[in-house]
């Protein structure tokens, strides 16, 4: 297959991924009418492990990637992508699509100081713009929360942020663990632990639901599983940092779904803090200056569709995908 070809397949695959992890943001918020957090979480990880661990068969992969030496680092990240989700899932509850996935798209520029703090990372001026540009999208949305009636869009902007604070340290985290952990292991015990987290919540209540509305948790669920896999299927196919700006499509559907499906859109100053974040989280894509300009992996090695799940090495300053923490 032509590098040109693999790339194109990449960029498709990335789009879908987005618009796969978009639509199970929007099945959240619908599914967040009627059910508790809990709940959503324990059904969306216990389902996404459907056909994640489908398409781990079809690898060859199953049960042998589910091996680790290093079950606490699994915990670990599991925990904290427990919590990720947790909070992402509130934010939905409270906002509208597109404010939630944009304070979503705040988690790499939070990266940055954190990266720099633990593994001696340089932050270049560029970066340092991009972060006080994406906190300065927050500042516009909460000040768009603190205007409206009632707490709820407070609550939703204060979630999103934990959500983005986790998830910077999840994705440093992360990036250890690839080291000596596949992606497939990572997403199959994450998935786990953070079904585990949300039964623990049975006994303080989960709701009576109707098969409507059974239907945006169960949709949820496959979407994430499916949207992790798109994305794992584009990353075998170019590097990371490549891909990443097709992820900003994701917000296109997210103005679509908050309009066609719920009827609603972030207000003017929503609008700014919205576009003033993804503007932040594009220049974290940008490639350093002088920098070596990156291709997929040759046919048969790791990073090669013919192995989607094993351990891929990625350039550095690449981010990792989100999928596994939404």
């Amino acid at each position: 297959m032509s590098t040109r070809r693999m790339f194109l397949e990449a960029v498709g695959l990335r789009l879908l991924a987005a618009f796969l992890m978009t639509a199970m943001s929007a099945s959240v918020h619908a599914a967040a009418q009627a059910a508790p957090v809990g709940q959503i979480v324990f059904w969306r990880s216990a389902l996404a492990l459907v056909p994640i661990c489908l398409y781990m068969m079809w690898c060859s992969e199953f049960p042998r990637a589910l091996r680790s030496s290093r079950p606490g680092l699994h915990l670990t990240r599991g925990t904290f992508g427990a919590f990720s989700m947790w909070m992402s899932f509130l934010s939905l509850a409270y906002l509208p699509v597109a404010n939630a996935q944009a304070l979503a798209y705040l988690a790499p520029v939070l990266t940055l100081p954190l990266a720099a703090w633990l593994l001696g990372e340089r932050l270049t001026l560029t970066l340092l713009a991009a972060v006080a540009l994406g906190f300065g999208g927050v500042l516009a949305l909460l000040w768009e929360a603190l205007t409206l009636p009632g707490r709820g869009a407070a609550i939703g902007v204060a979630a999103g942020l934990a959500y983005a604070l986790t998830m910077a340290f999840v994705r440093v985290h992360t990036k250890t663990m690839t080291q000596t952990e596949s992606a497939s292991t990572i997403a199959f015990y994450f998935a786990v632990i953070a079904a585990l987290a949300g039964l623990l919540t049975l006994p303080f209540g989960w709701a009576s639901l109707s098969p409507a509305q059974f239907s945006w948790l169960a949709l949820a669920g496959l979407l994430g599983g499916l949207g992790h896999i798109a994305s794992n299927e584009a990353m075998a196919r170019a590097p990371v940092g490549t891909l990443a700006p097709f992820d900003f499509s994701g917000l296109i559907w997210a103005l679509g779904f908050d309009l066609l499906i719920f009827a609603t859109l972030p207000g003017p100053t929503g609008l700014i803090g919205v576009a003033a974040i993804t503007v932040a989280a594009l220049l974290v894509c940008l490639p350093p200056r002088g920098a070596a300009p990156a291709h997929p992996a040759p046919h048969g090695t790791p990073q090669s569709p013919s192995a989607p799940f094993r351990r891929r090495t990625k350039p550095a300053g690449a981010q990792s995908s989100d999928a596994t923490s939404r």
